[in-house]
């Protein structure tokens, strides 16, 4: 049963990839990074699949069974005010039914939005893409069939995964794009793209609104900047798990410092200046009204 409050948060969330403002979403992994994303200002939770499946102890690309998704997502959703949407890989299920009883079981945490992307482990040739409309149109049909409007994004591979060109790259993103948008597809995620040429012919051929990963952690040189990507045309931008990732990094850095060093300097750098710090804490440990 979908809650009139989870129907006024996904009617809210569909609005934002509708606005002149282009829509930012850091990804969290847990209720503590997300509690301290939303107290950041960010008016909606995107959630990692990596991140999750990493807190966890698991590598990415469905590992993780979805029962501790679930607990992990419901633990978001009930911690924080403002709408989630979560990534569910490529389905978490062998076929269409096996997808669509994991979606059932995802909306049932209050999500309001979902990722669901056209590669199985990242595998270069990508799911047929008739096959994966018809993931995307019974999934729409789910939603329908709830009285609610779940915003689905998905996602093509096709640059990830691919060896061919940059033209035969971008062409498979633009067609696939447009196909999962006649399903029922609210936005298109085409990833990782950083060339401004290359994201302005995604924007103008895709008819959709387009999300872009900027994630520093996966190419050379720096993504556009937000400004440069709203004037672009981007709808939604989001880190991936750009964030998480950078996380583990820093505890990395830190032990290492400690062990080869006997130092503290990363560290202590972290937590100037001090009050910003003890603040996060606060904002990542806040409780509920």
């Amino acid at each position: 049963m979908v809650s009139v409050i989870q129907k006024e948060k996904a009617d809210r969330f569909l609005k934002f990839h509708q606005n002149k403002e282009i829509l930012v979403l850091l990804n969290s992994w847990d209720i503590g990074s997300s509690k301290l994303i939303e107290g950041c200002g960010y008016k909606a939770i995107a959630t990692t699949s990596m991140g999750i499946a990493a807190s966890l102890g698991y590598p990415d690309c469905q590992v993780i069974q979805l029962s501790e998704m679930i607990v992990a997502i419901t633990g978001i959703v009930n911690a924080v005010q403002v709408p989630v949407t979560v990534d569910i890989e490529a389905g978490y299920g062998n076929n269409l039914n096996e997808i669509i009883d994991s979606v059932t079981r995802i909306i049932a945490t209050g999500i309001v939005g979902i990722n669901i992307e056209d590669s199985i482990e990242l595998n270069p040739v990508l799911i047929d893409e008739t096959e994966f409309c018809e993931r995307i149109s019974a999934i729409r049909t789910l939603s329908d069939s709830m009285g609610f409007h779940l915003v689905i994004n998905a996602r093509t591979d096709s640059f990830y995964t691919s060896s061919g060109s940059t033209r035969e790259k971008l062409a498979e993103s633009i067609r696939r794009g447009n196909k999962y948008r006649e399903a029922g597809a609210d936005c298109i995620f085409v990833q990782p793209v950083w060339e401004k040429e290359t994201i302005s012919t995604l924007v103008k051929e895709i008819n959709a609104p387009l999300n872009i990963l900027s994630n520093p952690g996966i190419g050379a040189g720096l993504p556009p900047t937000v400004r440069e990507l709203q004037d672009l045309g981007v709808a939604r931008l989001s880190l991936g798990s750009g964030l998480m990732k950078a996380t583990l990094a820093l505890i990395k850095k830190v032990a290492d410092e400690l062990s080869e060093k006997g130092t503290y300097s990363i560290l202590a750098e972290t937590f100037s200046p001090l009050p910003d710090a003890a603040l996060a804490y606060q904002m990542a440990t806040r409780m509920n009204k």
